[in-house]
Parts: C-alpha cells; structure tokens; sequence
C-alpha cells in the first residue's frame, strides 16, 4: 500500500498514456510478434503467467517510444523476440547523450509503473500468479539497469561523469550486499568497471539522469522485495 501511494503518479501517468500504448498494437508487425512470443511463452509458462509478461514488457518498450516521440525522433513499434524480449528501432539518434540517457531509462521506468499495476492488482486480490508478474517485471527492467553494451542502463550511464558513476556503483553494493537478489551484483560490477574507466564520461554528469538512475535501482529492488513478501504472505492453498 505504502508502494502504490508512493508511486501512484507513476501509474497515473500510465493510465493516461492508454492512446499512445494502443498504437503499438496497431501495427501489424508488432501484433504477430507479440502474438508469436505469446505463443512461445504459453508453451513454457502457460497463458496467463506469458500475457502478463508480454504486457509487462510492452509497457517498457513504449517507454522509450514515449520519450522518442517527445524529441521528435523517429522510431518503428516495438517488435517481440521470444527470449529476448522486444526492441524498439530508430530511424534516427538522438542529438545528445542525455536524451540518449533519457530515453533508455524511460523503459525501466515504465516497465517499473506496469510491476507496480501487478503488485497493486495482486495484493489486493491475492492473486500469487499477479504477484509473480510483478517480481518477475520488476527482476527484467532491473537487469536492463546493468551498465553495459547497449542495454537502458549502459546508455544512461553514458551522461554521468566518472564521480556520478562511482557514487551510483557504491549504492549498487549496497544494494547488492543487502542479498536482495543476485541481478544487483551484476549491476554493481558493471557500475565499477564503468567507473574505474578513464575515457567516455562526460566532465559534467547529467544530474536527473543520476538521480533516475539511482531511483530505478532503489525502487526495482523495491518492488521485489515488496511482490516477494507479499506472496509468501498469502495463505497456503490446501491440498
């Protein structure tokens, strides 16, 4: 409850953004591939656990549809890979490193809005399948954090200066010493080769990239414990 009423302008904004969400499905590459990964999905995990999780990802991705949309870049719907989750591609880059940093991280923003939906929905029907979506949503745009290739966390790391970048790396060994979840210390690792590196930071870091940057860690993190406790609390079904 104190997640939901924390966040709840997150999931506002959501609700809002329904028209720009429905775009995707309108488009007919989009809709086969999500209906193929759905597919996929349905075979290894059942329908609902694999809907949900196609949701979830969805979200994420028109995350960065968004944000592109808002720097007038051009960029097709997203496109699903079962195993690999879905991509959005451009037409166009972005004229900075920050709006580059800005859109890579609005996925896990919005992919960490559509886990708190599920926790919300699961909480307050106890539904554990709800809740696992929401741990299992929250652990995917958690692993997008790591700081690496071209992953959402790699590009946002890409506007911190070198000082911003070893203060995140040490919260993330925070994180990760707290035992929360094992994702966290691949982050942390990444963080600190990143940090340690001589070249590619900017002089100036890119201060709301940080503190997004930080907020999806400490949040995504959040959430898992949150969805995690949340089902071991609920009563044991009879056999």
């Amino acid at each position: 409850g104190v997640l939901v009423a924390k966040f709840k302008w997150i999931i506002l904004m959501i609700l809002g953004k329904g028209k720009l969400l429905l775009v995707g499905l309108a488009q007919a590459k989009t809709f086969i591939s999500m209906a193929i990964a759905l597919g996929v999905y349905t075979m290894l995990y059942g329908w609902r656990f694999a809907l949900g999780l196609i949701v979830s990802i969805y979200v994420h991705e028109m995350g960065h549809v968004a944000w592109l949309r808002r720097y007038g870049i051009a960029a097709t719907a997203p496109m699903f890979i079962p195993g690999f989750g879905a991509f959005v591609r451009l037409k166009q880059h972005p004229a900075t490193v920050g709006e580059d940093a800005r859109v890579g991280l609005a996925g896990p923003v919005w992919g960490a809005a559509a886990a708190i939906v599920f926790l919300a929905l699961g909480a307050t029907t106890g539904s554990p399948l709800l809740l696992t979506i929401a741990r299992v949503g929250a652990w995917i745009n958690l692993f997008n954090l790591i700081p690496v290739w071209q992953l959402d966390g790699g590009r946002g790391f890409a506007a911190l200066s070198r000082g911003q970048r070893a203060l995140t790396a040490g919260a993330l060994w925070v994180l990760a010493l707290s035992g929360v979840d094992g994702m966290l210390f691949l982050l942390a690792i990444g963080a600190t080769f990143r940090a340690a590196g001589k070249t590619g930071s900017p002089a100036v870091g890119d201060r709301p990239v940080l503190a997004t940057y930080l907020a999806l860690a400490v949040g995504l993190t959040l959430l898992i414990v949150a969805a995690s406790g949340a089902a071991a609390g609920l009563p044991t079904p009879a056999r």
